[in-house]
């Protein structure tokens, strides 16, 4: 099938996982200060850092500061909380997909409307940046097959685990609901991973 034209290919590079992982950690550092600890060229970077503002990861504003001299433009990963046309204009339409599919396909879920929402912002979010995911919704797991970074592990593998677990977190908090994710354990095999989730009511509604 082919891929949708908004589907995230700026997360196809190590270097912008690595500036993502930077962002995450030190939220609200300057072009300069993330060069430095990526070692990237400035003029480089701002072509990543573009490309991950365009596609909804990253957000920016100018430093406030007392003292004369041009301010400088301070970077943070766009959160659930932060308002972000793109980043909710991909979870409507994840929603609309899944709606759609199961009214074809007559398929009837345990889970209510706001869960199965969630898995629907999830998987189509993790089948654009190229995770191939293979959803089980009785067990609320998500096998990632293949994995496109498993020749990148023995450099950035903490990079990337840290980078896509914090993007799952966002995609269901901002899709709204009561799963959220319990543990994303990566590498099961040399290039799977597995996303487990978990479900904050009980089967009759109530709060677990």
């Amino acid at each position: 099938m082919a891929r949708r034209v908004d589907s995230f290919r700026g997360l196809a590079q190590a270097s912008r996982l690595r500036v993502l992982g930077v962002v995450l950690e030190e939220p609200g550092l300057a072009l300069a200060d993330i060069a430095e600890r990526t070692g990237l060229h400035e003029n480089t970077l701002r072509d990543h850092v573009r490309v991950l503002e365009d596609q909804g990861f990253l957000d920016s504003e100018l430093e406030h500061r007392g003292t004369r001299g041009r301010p400088r433009r301070l970077y943070r990963v766009v959160s659930p909380e932060t308002s972000h046309p793109l980043a909710q204009r991909r979870i409507e339409i994840a929603k609309q997909h899944g709606d759609l599919l199961r009214r074809m396909v007559g398929d009837e879920s345990a889970l209510d409307e706001e869960s199965l929402h969630q898995l629907d912002a999830l998987y189509e979010h993790l089948d654009d940046v190229g995770l191939t995911p293979d959803l089980d919704e009785q067990e609320l797991t998500v096998t990632l097959v293949p994995c496109p970074f498993h020749e990148l592990v023995d450099e950035n593998r903490e990079v990337v685990c840290q980078v896509h677990e914090a993007l799952i977190r966002n995609v269901l908090e901002r899709a709204g609901g009561p799963i959220g994710l319990d543990r994303l354990l990566p590498y099961t095999t040399t290039h799977t991973c597995r996303v487990v989730l978990s479900h904050g009511r009980g089967c009759d509604g109530a709060p677990e």
